[in-house]
C-alpha cells in the first residue's frame, strides 16, 4: 500500500525546484487525436515548463478533496486509485507520461479517488482559470486533450473486463501489452520494452489479485519465455504470444483523430 499520505498542493508542488520544460511526451500523445499547430505546441511547451519533481509514493490529491486543477505528468509513473474504508486499494488506471486528470474535475466538488505517483515523477499543474485561458489561445488544444479522455474511458472498460472476466495470467499478459502500446505512442518503449516501475503489490492492486498470486503468474509468464525483468524494465520475449495469451486487441487505444468533413 501507499504509504506516504501527503497530498501534493497545487499550484506549487512539494518539490526541490521545478524540472526543464520536456513536452515530448505530451506533445506525442495528443498529437494520436488531431494534428497540433504552432500556437498549441507553444502552449504545451509552457507548461511544461512550470513542472516540478515530486518523490515516488506521494499523493498529488486525495479522495475527498477539492479539485483546484489538473495534473499533467510528464515523465515517470502514476496512479489513480480507490480505497476500501479500513480496506484494500484498487488501481483504477496508471498515468504514464503525456496523460492527465480529466477536464472535468471542475464540475466535481470533490474528488472521488486519489492520484499518486509510483515513481519520482514531473508534474506539471493546470488550475481552472489556466484551463479557461488556454481555451481561448488555443481553442484546439483544449478539445484535443477532451479526445484523449475518451480512450481514458475505454481503458477502464478493459480493465473492468479484465477483472471480471479473465484469469489471472490473462489479465496481467494484457496489462503488459497495453502498457507497451501505450509507451510506444509518447516514443517511451525500446523495442518491445519499457520502464515499468510498479511493485508486485501494485500489480495486485490492479488485477484484484494476492501478490502470492502476482508472483506465480509472473514466473508462469517468464518460464514460458514471455517476459524477462531487467532493474526496473519489462521485457517481452514473444510479443504476439503474449497478446494472444492476453486476448489483446489494441483497438481501444487507436488513434482518433477529428471527425471527416463532409462530402
Amino acid at each position: 500500500m501507499i504509504t506516504d499520505r501527503r497530498a501534493v498542493r497545487a499550484p506549487f508542488l512539494h518539490a526541490d525546484q521545478p524540472a526543464r520544460g520536456d513536452a515530448g511526451a505530451l506533445i506525442r500523445r495528443l498529437e494520436q487525436f488531431d494534428a497540433l499547430e504552432g500556437e498549441a505546441r507553444n502552449a504545451l511547451e509552457r507548461i511544461a515548463g512550470t513542472a516540478s519533481s515530486v518523490a515516488a509514493r506521494t499523493d498529488l490529491i486525495r479522495e475527498g478533496e477539492a479539485p483546484e486543477g489538473i495534473f499533467i505528468l510528464l515523465d515517470g509513473m502514476a496512479c489513480r486509485s480507490k480505497l476500501r474504508r479500513g480496506g484494500p486499494r484498487q488501481i483504477t488506471a496508471y498515468l504514464i507520461p503525456g496523460d492527465f486528470c480529466d477536464l472535468d474535475l471542475a464540475l466535481r466538488p470533490r474528488m472521488d479517488h486519489t492520484v499518486s505517483t509510483i515513481s519520482t515523477c514531473r508534474v506539471a499543474h493546470l488550475d481552472f482559470a489556466s484551463i479557461q485561458q488556454l481555451a481561448v489561445e488555443a481553442g484546439s488544444l483544449v478539445q484535443t486533450m477532451r479526445r484523449a479522455t475518451l480512450v481514458d474511458d475505454a481503458i477502464l472498460r478493459e480493465w473492468l473486463l479484465n477483472v471480471g472476466a479473465r484469469s489471472a495470467i490473462q489479465r496481467i499478459a494484457h496489462l503488459f501489452c497495453e502498457l507497451l502500446t501505450r509507451f510506444r505512442a509518447v516514443g517511451l518503449a525500446q523495442g518491445d520494452s519499457y520502464e515499468l516501475p510498479i511493485s508486485q503489490l501494485d500489480l495486485a492492486d490492479t488485477t484484484g489479485l494476492s501478490t502470492v498470486h502476482v508472483n506465480r503468474t509472473l514466473q508462469d509468464l517468464r518460464r514460458q519465455g514471455l517476459i524477462e525483468f531487467r532493474s526496473r524494465s519489462l521485457m517481452i520475449r514473444n510479443l504476439p504470444r503474449l497478446q494472444a495469451l492476453g486476448e489483446f486487441d489494441p483497438s481501444y487505444l487507436a488513434r482518433w483523430g477529428p471527425p471527416s468533413p463532409p462530402d
